[in-house]
């Protein structure tokens, strides 16, 4: 997925506002699952409500307002009731590492409470999922 850099999206200093990587993981989870055919609004209205447990980020280069920006994201682990996202952000031209992180999202009922995700969620996710770490209960 791609992410232009605007004006907005940057500090005092013209870098990357840091905490703006997290929202570009946020679409790119999005975008990976619109494009296996799971609908996040969709999953809400029938009762499946994913909640950020956990996230990690390693800045290894900034980025920089006019740049744009290529965000890599897999399913790197799965188990009943969640899921890890591994997300790799790169500079476009010069293919330079900006971040690297990691979102671990649980299956919710709307209400909080934990639940195991559909079978049909699962089987679309694990095409996608790191093979070795699969559906650890």
């Amino acid at each position: 997925m791609e992410v232009k850099i605007y004006y907005e999206d940057t500090d005092c200093g013209g870098v990357v506002y840091y905490a703006n990587y997290l929202k570009y993981f946020e679409r790119a989870r999005t975008h990976y699952l619109e494009e296996r055919g799971l609908s996040v609004s969709g999953l809400m209205k029938a009762g499946t409500v994913f909640v950020v447990v956990r996230a990690e980020l390693d800045y290894r280069s900034p980025a920089r307002y006019g740049d744009t920006l290529l965000v890599d994201t897999v399913v790197s682990d799965l188990s009943a009731a969640s899921m890890t996202f591994a997300h790799v952000v790169k500079e476009k031209a010069s293919g330079r590492v900006i971040v690297e992180g990691s979102a671990r999202l649980a299956s919710t009922d709307g209400r909080g409470k934990v639940k195991r995700l559909d079978k049909a969620v699962v089987a679309v996710l694990q095409t996608g999922a790191d093979k070795e770490s699969l559906l650890h209960g």
